[in-house]
């Protein structure tokens, strides 16, 4: 049975595809419309505009290249070993369902190989895949491939928990409840005292 293939990302260099600002801030104006409200009263008379600049800023990952964050590599670590890890990266970002946000943090470790990276880098790759849309799930998976594409290292873990106000503020109104995504490489995937100590090591 063949499969529709899946709508490919729109990237920097594809920028032209994109409406225009104008038909950007239309749609806007139109949302508002059907919503019941007057988009030419005074209150929501520039919120298209507001809306399309918030727009521009949240969704500035597709217009980033994880690979470049990634490429300015070290190799003298002085016999360093064992994992770098970082901790408590702010993740916003939103669900490609119901276009809601998803609020919450990231974990990441690596276990280095021949090369090391900057450790800003790696929150920067965090925030370059939360800047667009997609599931939780698509995002743990590109920071995890992004980071074993790049830099080769021997393992990677990430984690990452987050609250979905496409949860809370409507369907079910379960608030309080987030949602946890993990995935193990390498080492990280074959050894499970690794994996466990990076999860205690994440969680504090």
């Amino acid at each position: 049975m063949s499969s529709t293939p899946a709508k490919p990302v729109l990237v920097a260099n594809e920028a032209s595809k994109r409406p225009s600002r104008e038909q950007a801030l239309e749609a806007v104006r139109t949302l508002i419309a059907w919503a019941g409200d007057n988009p030419d009263r005074p209150g929501l008379l520039d919120t298209p505009k507001r809306v399309v600049d918030a727009y521009g800023e949240w969704f500035d990952g597709y217009d980033a290249d994880a690979g470049k964050e990634l490429s300015r590599t070290f190799e003298d670590v002085t016999g360093y070993d064992d994992m770098v890890i970082l901790r408590d990266i702010e993740v916003e970002s939103h669900c490609e369902h119901h276009l809601a946000p998803f609020l919450g943090k990231a974990y990441v470790a690596y276990l280095p190989g021949e090369k090391v990276v900057g450790i800003s880098k790696l929150a920067r790759v965090v925030e370059i895949f939360a800047r667009r849309l997609q599931n939780q799930e698509t995002l743990t998976n590109d920071i995890i491939d992004a980071i074993e594409s790049h830099l080769q290292p021997r393992g990677v873990a990430v984690l990452v928990d987050a609250a979905h106000q496409c949860m809370t503020t409507r369907g079910v109104h379960h608030r309080h409840v987030s949602t946890i995504t993990t995935r193990f490489t390498g080492a990280f995937k074959d050894d499970p005292a690794l994996a466990e100590r990076f999860l205690k090591l994440a969680r504090g």
